[in-house]
């Protein structure tokens, strides 16, 4: 599923020829006389069938044709999609609301009624962009600047004055484009949160309950797995459901971004989410799959929602670095030649809540974490810190498993190990977790014993029982990590793309016929070099945190049987306290209660995948019957 896709050269569309697990709902109505009589030369003329329409949903409800349905749906997301829905709406700006000062008070919409009446706020959208990290650093290494200048770059390009609003038939552009390092900080608070709450004696002395497994109002058991990958998560669903008790119940950045974007402008500006149009640029295609859950839409967090209105998506839209690059071309614009700069602060429309404003848009840009955290967000790193924080005197060591992708963590005291932590990047190191974490089938034959299992590799570091005692994975589908995701800018598509934007070999590279592994492996390491050396200090990130007082009240951070998760306050700059009180005042503002804003749940998908199919004729033998019919 994290292989490249594009919907420039997609063969295998699946036609009605190919079976499919997706039912037929409807049949359309055959008007054709049943008794007339035709001739071959008639028959060949007549049109085939048109192509099955199969929706991203859909696509999470199937196992057994991958491939073709994700290559279907990957034209759903698209950078076509982007500019015809910009094409499609106008975006909605000042003086389209009626202010009232930064009171943080409901806004309206000037001469409407509330979406809630069914009246809009005309037939505009307010469009917002999220950008992850690593689409940055793939930018920056092909056109060879900073990370930062990268960001600048996708920021003029989708709201600056010679970005897409040039062209457009409305001349539409994005309001707000936001950084997803900002509200990644809350995932890492609220990860770790959820670690030491979930291993803490007295949650493990509370068992699951039945029926209850991937619910978003469960515990995750030991050890607890990363869900930030949806690769990694379509994955486990589909082949290994008995994983889902172990899963991080928490939402991606992805995810987060869109339930809060969503969640306090349809409250704040008083129109329906549906009127708010979310992009987000990732590093991997498989961001469109998690898009499309039907977990992360406005049902899940819309007070009053009825069974009868359509439930929004948090994230309409997700493109990669490469669907960027196409975006900027079909507006005629050369990405390469947009200013490095950012946009003046006298041209930002603040967001409607001068509290989330300021969380949002810091005065001091976030970097990405150390190279020891891992090119995907660091989660494992941060929780490790957490518990180290915990735990005055005792120190982080680090060992390789059996190659780069797999890495084990232990927080070590003297000669005691407090918690022991694990990295697993790429499926076939996956695999390998996956094994030693199924549970052992239990023998029919009499007198054998009860709960063994022949394991491989049931020695040494990573292998065996030895999976189990680990507190945290940290489980990514992409060998290398995030910024090695299926949407990167590859080192195969890197000489096409300077060419297209006039640029010729850049400090010096060698250009290189048919690059390799060895190639790109080389120039991912380029692509984390971009990603670990963004700008910022330490203790300018301190100071944002320290001076950030939004006039919240102090909270302590929420564990599920009340207590409060000791240690220090600020890890890795991040205050724990400041991310809480955030946390509050948006549950606050939208009377929605943390866990629906901040989790998910996850479901067993069955497949028929290796299952005896049924021939024509037992399928027809069977709907006879049903009808009463016979043979």
């Amino acid at each position: 599923m994290s292989a490249i896709l594009s919907a420039d050269d997609l063969n295998d569309f699946i036609s009605p020829g190919v079976a499919c697990i997706k039912p037929i709902e409807t049949l359309p109505e055959d008007k054709s006389n049943a008794y007339e009589v035709t001739t071959e030369d008639k028959v060949a003329a007549s049109q085939p069938p048109p192509p099955a329409q199969i929706s991203l949903t859909d696509c999470l409800a199937c196992s057994g044709c991958v491939t073709s349905a994700e290559a279907v749906l990957v034209s759903l997301q698209s950078h076509t999609e982007v500019l015809t829905t910009l094409d499609t709406h106008r975006s909605l700006h000042t003086p389209w609301l009626a202010h009232s000062g930064t009171n943080g008070t409901k806004h309206a919409c000037n001469g409407t009624h509330n979406g809630a009446n069914g009246h809009h706020c005309g037939e505009g959208k307010l469009f917002v962009a999220s950008v992850s990290p690593h689409t940055r650093a793939s930018l920056a290494a092909v056109f060879s600047i900073s990370e930062a200048e990268a960001g600048n770059m996708i920021a003029q390009l989708l709201s600056g004055p010679l970005g897409l609003k040039n062209g457009g038939a409305h001349g539409s552009d994005f309001t707000w484009v936001i950084d997803t390092n900002v509200v990644r900080e809350a995932c890492l608070v609220a990860a770790a949160n959820e670690v030491v709450t979930a291993l803490s004696p007295e949650a493990s002395s509370t068992p699951l309950t039945a029926g209850s497994e991937g619910a978003i109002d469960t515990t995750p058991k030991k050890p607890i797995l990363t869900s930030a990958c949806p690769g990694w998560i379509c994955y486990a669903e589909k082949t290994h459901p008995f994983l889902l008790p172990h899963l991080s119940r928490l939402k991606s950045p992805q995810a987060l971004t869109g339930t809060l974007i969503k969640s306090v402008l349809s409250q704040r500006y008083n129109i329906p989410p549906s009127q708010i149009w979310h992009l987000a640029i990732m590093p991997c295609f498989d961001k469109k799959l998690e898009a499309s859950r039907s977990e992360l839409t406005s049902a899940a967090w819309l007070p009053h929602h009825s069974s009868s209105q359509d439930p929004v998506r948090d994230v309409d839209c997700v493109i990669t670095a490469r669907e960027l690059l196409h975006l900027a071309a079909a507006r005629n614009i050369a990405f390469s030649s947009l200013p490095r700069t950012p946009l003046p602060s006298s041209q930002r429309t603040p967001f409607p809540d001068p509290k989330i404003d300021a969380f949002l848009f810091p005065p001091t840009r976030r970097k990405n974490k150390d190279p020891i955290a891992g090119s995907s967000g660091g989660y494992l790193y941060h929780i490790l810190q957490t518990y180290q924080a915990q735990h005055p005197g005792s120190s982080i060591s680090v060992s390789r498993g059996r190659n780069a992708d797999v890495v084990e963590y232990s927080l070590v005291r003297n000669s005691e190990t407090i918690v022991k932590m694990a990295r697993f990047y790429g499926f076939r190191n996956i695999q390998n977790l996956v094994r030693r974490l199924k549970p052992a089938k239990i023998s029919k034959m009499p007198g054998a014993r009860v709960g063994r299992s022949r394991k491989p590799g049931a020695n040494g570091a990573a292998g065996g029982e030895g999976v189990k005692e680990y507190a945290y994975v940290e489980v990514m589908a992409c060998p290398g990590g995030c910024t090695n995701g299926g949407g990167q800018v590859k080192v195969t598509e890197v000489e096409e793309v300077r060419a297209a934007e006039g640029i010729k070999a850049v400090n010096g590279d060698v250009v290189v016929a048919r690059p390799g592994p060895k190639e790109q492996k080389e120039w991912l390491g380029r692509v984390d070099e971009a990603y670990f050396s963004g700008s910022g200090s330490d203790s300018e990130e301190e100071k944002v945190d320290r001076d950030g007082d939004w006039g919240m009240k102090d909270v302590d951070a929420p564990t599920t049987n009340g207590s409060s998760v000791p240690g220090a306050d600020v890890v890795s700059g991040i205050s724990r306290t400041h991310i809480w009180n955030l946390l509050s005042h948006w549950s606050d503002t939208t009377g929605v209660e943390i866990p629906k804003l901040l989790y998910t749940s996850y479901r067993k998908v069955e497949s028929d995948v290796g299952k005896k199919k049924q021939s024509d004729v037992e399928r027809v033998a069977g709907l006879a019957s049903s009808l009463g019919g016979g043979w």
